[in-house]
Protein backbone atom coordinates (compact mmCIF):
# COMPACT_ATOMS: atom_id res chain seq x y z
CA UNK A 1 0.00 0.00 0.00
CA UNK A 2 1.24 3.33 -1.14
CA UNK A 3 1.92 6.51 1.53
CA UNK A 4 2.92 9.88 0.24
CA UNK A 5 5.13 11.44 2.28
CA UNK A 6 5.63 15.35 1.68
CA UNK A 7 8.15 17.21 3.78
CA UNK A 8 10.91 19.33 3.32
CA UNK A 9 13.06 18.21 5.93
CA UNK A 10 15.68 15.66 4.61
CA UNK A 11 16.22 14.28 8.20
CA UNK A 12 12.57 14.03 9.44
CA UNK A 13 11.39 12.48 5.62
CA UNK A 14 13.98 9.93 5.93
CA UNK A 15 12.87 8.72 9.01
CA UNK A 16 9.24 8.45 8.33
CA UNK A 17 10.27 6.52 5.15
CA UNK A 18 12.38 4.36 7.30
CA UNK A 19 9.76 3.98 10.08
CA UNK A 20 6.61 2.99 7.44
CA UNK A 21 8.84 0.64 5.31
CA UNK A 22 9.16 -1.35 8.49
CA UNK A 23 5.43 -1.32 9.00
CA UNK A 24 5.24 -2.76 5.93
CA UNK A 25 4.16 0.59 3.01
CA UNK A 26 5.63 1.61 -0.14
CA UNK A 27 6.75 4.96 0.32
CA UNK A 28 6.65 7.76 -2.20
CA UNK A 29 8.63 10.95 -1.05
CA UNK A 30 8.81 14.76 -2.20
CA UNK A 31 10.65 17.12 -0.82
CA UNK A 32 7.97 20.14 -1.53
CA UNK A 33 4.23 20.56 -2.42
CA UNK A 34 4.22 20.96 -6.19
CA UNK A 35 6.49 17.51 -6.47
CA UNK A 36 4.35 15.74 -3.84
CA UNK A 37 1.31 17.16 -5.93
CA UNK A 38 2.85 15.36 -9.01
CA UNK A 39 3.65 12.02 -7.11
CA UNK A 40 -0.65 12.44 -6.18
CA UNK A 41 -1.92 12.55 -9.70
CA UNK A 42 0.55 9.91 -11.22
CA UNK A 43 0.59 7.38 -8.20
CA UNK A 44 -2.45 7.35 -6.65
CA UNK A 45 -1.49 6.58 -3.00
CA UNK A 46 -3.86 5.40 -0.58
CA UNK A 47 -2.88 8.16 1.95
CA UNK A 48 -1.41 11.22 2.08
CA UNK A 49 1.44 12.57 5.01
CA UNK A 50 1.89 16.28 4.64
CA UNK A 51 4.09 19.03 6.06
CA UNK A 52 2.59 22.25 6.25
CA UNK A 53 5.23 24.04 6.02
CA UNK A 54 6.68 23.50 2.91
CA UNK A 55 8.18 25.38 -0.19
CA UNK A 56 6.58 26.00 -3.56
CA UNK A 57 3.38 24.52 -2.33
CA UNK A 58 2.46 25.01 0.99
CA UNK A 59 0.78 21.54 3.22
CA UNK A 60 -2.72 23.40 3.09
CA UNK A 61 -3.13 24.29 -0.64
CA UNK A 62 -1.92 20.94 -1.28
CA UNK A 63 -4.87 19.66 0.89
CA UNK A 64 -7.01 21.55 -1.00
CA UNK A 65 -5.67 20.25 -4.36
CA UNK A 66 -5.97 16.63 -3.25
CA UNK A 67 -9.06 16.79 -1.58
CA UNK A 68 -10.58 18.44 -4.64
CA UNK A 69 -9.19 16.10 -7.01
CA UNK A 70 -10.09 13.06 -4.43
CA UNK A 71 -13.58 13.19 -2.02
CA UNK A 72 -11.97 9.91 -0.08
CA UNK A 73 -8.10 10.21 0.59
CA UNK A 74 -7.14 9.79 3.80
CA UNK A 75 -4.87 13.38 4.12
CA UNK A 76 -2.81 13.68 7.65
CA UNK A 77 -1.26 16.91 8.21
CA UNK A 78 2.04 17.26 10.05
CA UNK A 79 3.00 20.72 11.97
CA UNK A 80 5.23 22.42 14.12
CA UNK A 81 2.67 25.03 15.08
CA UNK A 82 0.87 23.92 17.44
CA UNK A 83 -1.86 27.29 17.12
CA UNK A 84 -5.35 25.96 17.12
CA UNK A 85 -6.28 27.88 14.76
CA UNK A 86 -4.16 26.02 11.72
CA UNK A 87 -5.45 22.34 13.26
CA UNK A 88 -9.11 23.95 12.48
CA UNK A 89 -7.99 25.51 9.41
CA UNK A 90 -6.39 22.17 8.51
CA UNK A 91 -9.66 20.08 8.91
CA UNK A 92 -12.05 22.75 7.52
CA UNK A 93 -10.22 22.32 3.63
CA UNK A 94 -10.63 18.54 4.42
CA UNK A 95 -7.28 17.12 6.47
CA UNK A 96 -8.49 13.78 8.37
CA UNK A 97 -6.22 14.29 10.84
CA UNK A 98 -3.73 17.04 12.25
CA UNK A 99 -0.57 15.88 14.13
CA UNK A 100 2.23 18.51 15.74
CA UNK A 101 5.51 18.12 15.91
CA UNK A 102 7.10 16.27 17.62
CA UNK A 103 5.48 12.99 17.92
CA UNK A 104 5.44 9.24 18.43
CA UNK A 105 6.19 6.68 15.98
CA UNK A 106 3.68 4.73 17.85
CA UNK A 107 1.34 7.34 17.63
CA UNK A 108 1.38 8.10 13.40
CA UNK A 109 1.26 4.55 12.84
CA UNK A 110 -1.54 4.32 14.87
CA UNK A 111 -3.67 7.41 13.13
CA UNK A 112 -2.25 6.30 9.95
CA UNK A 113 -3.43 2.92 10.38
CA UNK A 114 -6.99 4.11 11.41
CA UNK A 115 -7.12 6.42 8.77
CA UNK A 116 -6.93 3.68 5.88
CA UNK A 117 -9.37 1.31 7.67
CA UNK A 118 -12.26 4.45 7.73
CA UNK A 119 -11.43 5.40 4.06
CA UNK A 120 -11.71 1.86 3.21
CA UNK A 121 -15.49 1.87 4.76
CA UNK A 122 -15.90 5.49 3.30
CA UNK A 123 -15.03 4.11 -0.25
CA UNK A 124 -18.06 3.88 -2.44
CA UNK A 125 -18.74 0.41 -4.26
CA UNK A 126 -16.70 -0.10 -7.37
CA UNK A 127 -18.82 -2.07 -8.94
CA UNK A 128 -22.38 -1.64 -10.53
CA UNK A 129 -23.62 -4.91 -8.50
CA UNK A 130 -22.92 -3.25 -5.61
CA UNK A 131 -24.90 -1.38 -3.44
CA UNK A 132 -24.24 1.99 -2.76
CA UNK A 133 -24.77 3.50 0.86
CA UNK A 134 -28.69 4.96 1.03
CA UNK A 135 -29.21 8.51 1.44
CA UNK A 136 -30.83 9.76 4.68
CA UNK A 137 -31.83 12.78 6.64
CA UNK A 138 -30.87 14.29 9.80
CA UNK A 139 -33.19 17.05 10.42
CA UNK A 140 -34.04 19.42 7.21
CA UNK A 141 -30.50 17.69 5.74
CA UNK A 142 -30.43 15.10 3.07
CA UNK A 143 -27.13 13.27 3.39
CA UNK A 144 -25.53 11.30 1.00
CA UNK A 145 -23.03 9.23 2.09
CA UNK A 146 -21.39 8.02 -1.46
CA UNK A 147 -20.97 11.58 -2.36
CA UNK A 148 -19.27 12.99 1.02
CA UNK A 149 -22.21 15.77 0.84
CA UNK A 150 -24.97 17.24 2.53
CA UNK A 151 -27.72 18.84 1.11
CA UNK A 152 -30.25 21.94 3.03
CA UNK A 153 -33.33 22.77 0.90
CA UNK A 154 -32.07 20.53 -1.93
CA UNK A 155 -35.45 20.54 -3.86
CA UNK A 156 -35.20 24.19 -3.79
CA UNK A 157 -31.97 24.54 -5.07
CA UNK A 158 -29.97 24.27 -1.73
CA UNK A 159 -26.15 24.60 -1.88
CA UNK A 160 -24.27 21.09 -1.20
CA UNK A 161 -22.20 20.84 1.80
CA UNK A 162 -19.14 18.66 1.42
CA UNK A 163 -17.83 16.33 4.02
CA UNK A 164 -15.02 14.90 5.12
CA UNK A 165 -15.25 11.15 5.74
CA UNK A 166 -14.72 11.38 9.74
CA UNK A 167 -17.12 14.33 9.64
CA UNK A 168 -19.82 11.92 8.02
CA UNK A 169 -18.88 8.69 10.03
CA UNK A 170 -20.06 11.00 13.25
CA UNK A 171 -23.35 11.96 11.57
CA UNK A 172 -24.01 8.36 11.02
CA UNK A 173 -22.73 7.23 14.30
CA UNK A 174 -24.89 9.65 15.95
CA UNK A 175 -28.15 9.17 13.55
CA UNK A 176 -27.92 4.91 14.10
CA UNK A 177 -27.83 6.53 18.23
CA UNK A 178 -30.50 8.94 17.32
CA UNK A 179 -32.19 9.80 20.97
CA UNK A 180 -29.01 8.64 23.22
CA UNK A 181 -26.22 10.32 24.01
CA UNK A 182 -23.00 8.71 22.00
CA UNK A 183 -20.33 8.91 24.36
CA UNK A 184 -17.02 10.70 23.47
CA UNK A 185 -15.08 7.42 23.35
CA UNK A 186 -17.72 5.94 21.44
CA UNK A 187 -17.24 8.22 19.02
CA UNK A 188 -13.70 7.67 18.75
CA UNK A 189 -13.45 4.24 18.18
CA UNK A 190 -16.45 4.89 15.20
CA UNK A 191 -15.27 7.29 13.84
CA UNK A 192 -11.41 7.42 14.74
CA UNK A 193 -10.31 3.37 14.89
CA UNK A 194 -9.61 1.72 17.83
CA UNK A 195 -6.27 1.75 18.00
CA UNK A 196 -6.14 5.65 17.74
CA UNK A 197 -4.72 7.46 20.42
CA UNK A 198 -6.77 10.78 20.62
CA UNK A 199 -5.88 14.46 21.53
CA UNK A 200 -8.07 15.43 24.27
CA UNK A 201 -9.23 18.24 21.75
CA UNK A 202 -9.56 16.46 18.85
CA UNK A 203 -13.18 15.52 18.52
CA UNK A 204 -14.24 18.96 20.21
CA UNK A 205 -12.26 20.39 16.94
CA UNK A 206 -14.04 18.43 14.71
CA UNK A 207 -17.49 18.73 15.95
CA UNK A 208 -17.14 22.58 16.36
CA UNK A 209 -15.78 22.47 12.28
CA UNK A 210 -18.80 19.86 11.55
CA UNK A 211 -21.43 22.48 13.08
CA UNK A 212 -20.26 25.56 11.18
CA UNK A 213 -20.91 23.66 8.20
CA UNK A 214 -24.35 22.02 8.68
CA UNK A 215 -25.82 24.12 11.63
CA UNK A 216 -27.97 26.56 10.60
CA UNK A 217 -27.06 28.73 14.28
CA UNK A 218 -23.57 26.41 15.28
CA UNK A 219 -23.58 28.65 18.31
CA UNK A 220 -27.46 26.82 18.98
CA UNK A 221 -26.68 23.54 17.65
CA UNK A 222 -29.78 21.43 16.97
CA UNK A 223 -28.18 18.63 15.02
CA UNK A 224 -25.19 17.56 16.65
CA UNK A 225 -26.29 18.74 20.50
CA UNK A 226 -23.94 18.37 23.44
CA UNK A 227 -24.28 16.32 26.39
CA UNK A 228 -22.09 17.97 29.02
CA UNK A 229 -19.98 14.96 30.61
CA UNK A 230 -20.19 12.53 28.31
CA UNK A 231 -20.75 13.11 24.79
CA UNK A 232 -23.16 14.17 21.73
CA UNK A 233 -27.02 13.38 20.52
CA UNK A 234 -29.28 14.12 17.77
CA UNK A 235 -32.52 14.70 18.58
CA UNK A 236 -34.69 14.14 15.96
CA UNK A 237 -37.42 16.04 17.69
CA UNK A 238 -35.30 19.15 18.29
CA UNK A 239 -33.34 19.26 14.34
CA UNK A 240 -34.85 21.44 12.57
Amino acid sequence: MKILIAEDDGNLRAGLVDLLTLEGFVCIVAEDGEAAWSAFVEQAPALCLLDVMMPRLDGLDLCRRIRARDPHVPILLLSARGAEIDRVIGLEIGADDYISKPFSARELVARIKAGLRRAKVAQPAETAEAAEPERFRMGDLEIDPAALRAWRGQATGGQAIDLAPRELAILQALRARKGKAVTRDELFDLAWGRDYMPNSRALDQYVSVLRRKIEIDPARPRIVTTVHGVGYRYDEDAAP
